[in-house]
């Protein structure tokens, strides 16, 4: 009985793996396979992480601190993973900070603070394993962008403005590196109702500021989409285990809606 994985062999970094999306990343590509390295810019975090995707799905796991930001981090984080499996096959970009308020009383430091990590932070994550992937004819990166980058949020404009940025330089590092066989592509997540960030902190605060009970913001949320529900963890992982594969071989430069049908336009 043949048990091999479709990403047996394959090596991942993923970086704002420490925790939330970033974990389901790690562990859905662990579970098919692939070795990781878990970046974040807390370690500790990681090295947990590290330890439990090893032992529960029997691949290499390396926890390794870095802020996508800085350029010395992020050469480490790619060697360390060039030097622990020979190569980088799968490259995915999701850490990423969200500050919102309005665009009067945005300080611009906070505004700089969004592009920097959510853009800039991507740009030089990619720089670094497409130095890789070149030489190796291959490999894939995935960006994990937002409906956002697709149109206008409000009271959201610099987190909007970094992920409209984020799939032009998608497309634009798709046509750099095809001829090299390497492939980009972006996934535009909708609302994850059941994540961290909303039932620790965006349901209250919505709560409070309507006048309504924090179910109600929930169902206010569920409404605008048409399937009915929040973006969940397995949809995601699901696109990036299809973009990481060969079964998208034929697919490059693509910013992927992941929403419910809430943004339909390309």
């Amino acid at each position: 009985m043949c048990n091999k994985k479709q990403f047996d062999g394959k090596s991942a970094i993923i970086t704002g793996g420490g925790q939330g999306l970033g974990e389901a990343i790690v562990r859905r590509l662990a579970s098919e396979g692939a070795n990781v390295v878990i970046a974040d810019i807390n370690l500790d975090a990681c090295s947990k992480l590290a330890e439990t995707v090893a032992a529960e799905y029997d691949v290499k796991a390396i926890p390794v601190k870095a802020d996508v930001t800085n350029d010395d981090d992020v050469a480490a984080m790619v060697k360390a993973c060039t030097d622990a499996f020979g190569k980088l096959d799968i490259l995915v970009c999701n850490a990423g900070i969200l500050k919102s308020g309005d665009v009067r009383d945005f300080a611009t430091s906070d505004w700089r603070k969004v592009i920097d990590v959510n853009l800039v932070g991507y740009f030089v994550c990619a720089r670094e394993a497409s130095k890789v992937m070149e030489q190796q004819k291959s490999g894939t990166i995935i960006q994990i962008n937002s409906k956002s980058g697709k149109r206008g949020s409000f009271k959201n404009s610099a987190y909007a403005a970094s992920k409209f940025g984020g799939i032009g330089f998608t497309q634009s590092l798709a046509l750099e590196l095809a001829p090299f066989g390497v492939r980009v592509n972006s996934i535009c997540p909708g609302n994850l109702l059941d994540s961290p960030l909303w039932v620790n902190s965006l349901y209250k605060q919505y709560a409070e500021r309507w006048g309504i009970t924090e179910e109600e913001v929930r169902k206010k949320y569920e409404a605008q989409v048409p399937l009915g529900r929040g973006t969940s963890y397995d949809d995601i992982t699901n696109t990036v285990v299809f973009l990481a594969s060969d079964q998208s071989s034929y697919m490059t430069g693509q910013a992927i809606n992941v929403t419910g049908g809430q943004v339909m336009s390309p």
